[in-house]
């Protein structure tokens, strides 16, 4: 049988989405006539716009990158101290607090969600606690009630790393809305990319000047540096890919959509997987599809097996950023998001993904903890 399986062709775990090569040259041509490569050229201004109006945000910044985005929204903030953040997350979130001068301090998360765990916030606190990185991990947000809560309580900036999160809602409202600033990735991997590229989001219009003049090295006037900045601004090109896919993204989402429920309707019923819960409340952009096996050895095995089938998943996030030894810290503090960790799987989710390999994929699976992971 498992021959019969084996794919042809491989299956990575993501796949960047590529608009039509002719819309993204004709928006080249614009470049090519007016010979403005970058420093807020009329793409970026025109994608700045519209995707501000995708999201249902009222401020938005652009940058080269989702890791400058969040290093420059810290220190917009003028933090100090201590950041209390999750440890189930990319590299990126981590090193931002820190590269911003400020000490990582690591919260559990919720099993369910895994999400950091707003309920146990509150214990970590001190009187160098400034700020709270939460992240809506995966693209499912975050306890946004209870964390602005305990930010209000305790005089806490909050900041959502929402890297994955682009085109969520809550209840109708746009993830990007919550929080003191928000940050989205637009690098190639997510649901809506621009090539590179990042984004902020935020309420207060002071913070405007100070996130263009941080991203362009600090400077506030042509005679005047008045921040210690650093170039993070996005250029056309990237710009010009953003406008091409904000075009099909509300398509893609639903494309992806269908490869999330194709995996449900095969994995559900194993009692060795453990799926993330659908919210009827959130209208989500089905960023990834995570499972969680029974064991650590069990998901390293299905690792293993899946290349055999040629389908590459990922396990992520793996290992915690508070195992990582720059931080001399250790995942014992954070158990949950520890067993998380070293039991889960990403498996491949793009829009352009085929149905039948989604069930042909459910069916490897299927087939492999029956016979031979059990």
């Amino acid at each position: 049988m498992k021959n019969e399986l084996i794919f042809k062709h491989r299956i990575n775990v993501t796949q960047p989405k590529l608009p039509d090569y002719g819309m993204y040259t004709e928006l080249l041509k614009e470049v090519w006539e007016k010979k403005w490569l970058t420093n807020d050229g009329p793409l970026h201004e025109r994608f700045r716009e519209q995707v501000r109006d995708m999201l249902m945000v009222p401020q938005a910044e652009l940058f080269t990158n989702g890791h400058l985005a969040l290093e420059i929204a810290l220190k917009a903030l003028d933090l100090t101290g201590e950041v209390i953040t999750t440890p189930f997350t990319f590299a990126s979130t981590t090193h931002a607090i820190a590269n911003a001068g400020l000490k990582p301090v690591f919260c559990d998360v919720d099993p369910i969600t895994y999400n950091i765990d707003a309920t146990k916030i509150e214990r970590l606190i001190t009187p160098d606690t400034s700020a709270i990185v939460a992240v809506h991990v995966f693209g499912t947000p975050c306890d946004v009630v209870t964390i602005e809560a305990i930010a209000k309580k305790h005089n806490l900036k909050v900041i959502y790393d929402a890297a994955h999160a682009f085109g969520v809602e809550i209840n109708g409202v746009g993830i990007g809305n919550f929080g003191d600033i928000s940050m989205f990735s637009l690098h190639a991997t997510k649901v809506f990319h621009s090539i590179e590229g990042g984004l902020l989001t935020f309420k207060d219009e002071s913070l405007s000047p100070i996130l263009k003049s941080l991203k362009n090295f600090g400077i506030t006037s042509p005679e005047s540096v008045d921040y210690v900045g650093t170039n993070a601004k996005m250029n056309e090109f990237q710009a010009a890919m953003g406008l091409c896919n904000l075009e099909t993204v509300r398509n893609d989402i639903q494309m992806r959509g269908n490869v999330y429920q194709a995996y449900v309707e095969g994995l559900k019923d194993l009692v060795s997987v453990q799926l993330l819960p659908q919210d009827t409340a959130v209208k989500a952009n089905y960023a990834y599809f995570p499972i969680v096996l029974r064991s650590h050895e069990m998901r390293d095995r299905l690792f293993e097996v899946l290349k055999g089938y040629n389908v590459f998943a990922r396990k992520y996030f793996y290992p915690l950023c508070n195992d990582f030894s720059c931080y001399h810290t250790s995942s014992k503090e954070t158990p949950i998001a520890k067993g998380i960790s070293d039991n889960i799987l990403c498996l491949p989710m793009y829009a352009d993904l085929e149905i039948a390999d989604v069930k042909q994929i459910a069916e490897i699976i299927s087939f492999e903890l029956g016979e031979h992971l059990e």
